[in-house]
């Protein structure tokens, strides 16, 4: 019987042309490629807010370009994903089609396969994924800006590409996302009706009850009040016109921040000042700040209520995917959700909005879509077709209206008709909402 042939690597070489030759340097180049694509992905992606901050101070090409590109994240990482599969699609097509001709046969034995396999798993894996990683995730800044511009370029020509794939991503995560988690709160909104049916409930109990099975599902974003309402303290102030602020706000904590409420330098516990009530308008009061906690927009209410209990803090600066403040959480407002609306002295004497009559309501643009389907008693879920990003009352008129309304106008959707009463420049201010009766079929 014939021994199978052997291919040691000097004949394998002798027997090289420039077809081989060439095919060796795309491999190398599409290496390369390689590398360079996975290591955007961890260097892009991992930067931290002060990395962002550096970037807007910048006036740098590459630094702006970076902010751009992380405008939009979903495109920029589909563009990373088509990219990755297809260099190492290409590797992988290339090598075996190298070994195919240095072997002598276009129908390689088993060994052939196997040994082809191994070496590019092992080289992709190393050399494709491993070390740019490594190297990008200990240098994300400078690795993102040498490859900004080229991820500039490489979104317009994959955008063909990438356009239909992140719309279909779009809608299974919808999907996914909302029927995943509805229909357990709907079994269980449907289990305490009939569990609360007889007149032993009181309605404060239901409405208590109902909260605690709704608080899963809340984000940050959805209770947060938002970046226009926050009420924070310039670092510059001198200690007399810090102590005025204070008398005006009349909280207990206030962020502090510079220049920007993007640059937030602490927090300041006003009881930290009792100490210090004598001192001169040259007081360095700065000094008793406390770190702030941050939180993702994204993250759930329960989770942040365990931060808390586990912190023993009472407040959270809520940051956007830019790493830019979107606005401020207080551990009254996670409590609020279960328990309803807790008014202190120092609360504004109006309610958020004001029953009119049976079916008309007048409320503020500001008022969370969240507290405005509550108040009318609605599905939390009644604006989520329509709604995009907007979580305000206002926000959601805005994408109904497709423009900015002007004081009298009025806007109908399903079964509300929003008048708007008040708008400024920025912002609608208050609305009146009529609630039409739903005929039955």
């Amino acid at each position: 019987m014939d021994e199978p042939p052997s291919y040691t690597l000097l004949q394998l070489l002798s027997g090289l042309s420039l077809m081989h030759l060439i095919s060796i340097a795309v491999i190398a180049m599409l290496l390369i490629i390689s590398g360079l694509v996975s290591g955007s992905e961890v260097a892009f992606f991992s930067l931290k807010p002060e990395d962002l901050d550096r970037c807007r101070e910048s006036e740098e090409r590459s630094d702006k370009t970076i902010l751009e590109l992380l405008g939009k994240p979903r495109q920029l990482l589909a563009t990373i994903l088509i990219m990755n599969n297809t260099v190492n699609v290409g590797i992988v097509t290339l090598a075996t089609f190298l070994m195919w001709e240095l072997s002598g046969t276009r129908r390689p034995e088993e060994i052939i396969v196997g040994v082809v396999t191994f070496v590019i798993a092992f080289v992709l894996t190393f050399f494709g994924e491993i070390v740019p990683k490594v190297y990008a995730t200990k240098n994300n800044l400078s690795f993102a800006r040498f490859m900004a511009a080229g991820w500039r370029v490489l979104i317009v020509i994959c955008k063909p590409i990438s356009a239909p794939l992140m719309t279909m991503s779009n809608f299974v995560e919808r999907r996914v996302e909302k029927k995943g988690y509805q229909t357990t709160v709907e079994e269980l909104n449907q289990a305490l009706e009939l569990a609360t049916s007889t007149d032993e409930t009181s309605a404060e109990e239901k409405e208590i009850l109902r909260g605690i099975v709704n608080f899963g599902t809340l984000s940050v974003r959805q209770v947060m009040r938002s970046r226009v309402d926050i009420s924070a303290v310039d670092s510059e102030l001198n200690f007399f016109e810090l102590m005025e602020f204070i008398n005006k706000s009349g909280f207990s904590r206030l962020p502090v921040y510079r220049e920007s409420l993007d640059k937030i330098e602490g927090l300041l516990y006003i009881k930290d000042l009792l100490p210090y009530l004598d001192q001169d308008a040259g007081f360095a009061w700065q000094k008793l700040l406390r770190t702030p906690f941050f939180v993702p927009e994204t993250k759930k209410v329960d989770s942040l209520l365990k931060d808390f209990q586990e912190k023993r803090i009472h407040m959270a600066l809520v940051v956007d995917e830019y790493g830019g403040t979107a606005g401020l959480i207080t551990l009254e407002d996670v409590i609020e959700e279960i328990i309803g609306e807790i008014n202190d002295e120092f609360d504004e004497a109006g309610l958020a909005y004001q029953k009119i009559d049976e079916h008309t309501f007048a409320f503020e643009g500001k008022t969370s879509l969240h507290d405005f389907c509550k108040a009318l008693d609605v599905e939390p879920n009644t604006f989520d077709e329509i709604k995009g990003e907007s979580e305000s009352l206002g926000g959601v008129i805005l994408e109904i209206n497709k423009g900015f309304p002007k004081a009298g106008d009025q806007i109908q959707y399903n079964q509300f008709t929003f008048t708007i009463e008040a708008v400024d420049k920025k912002r609608i201010k208050r609305v009146k909402v009529h609630v039409h009766e739903q005929k039955s079929l």
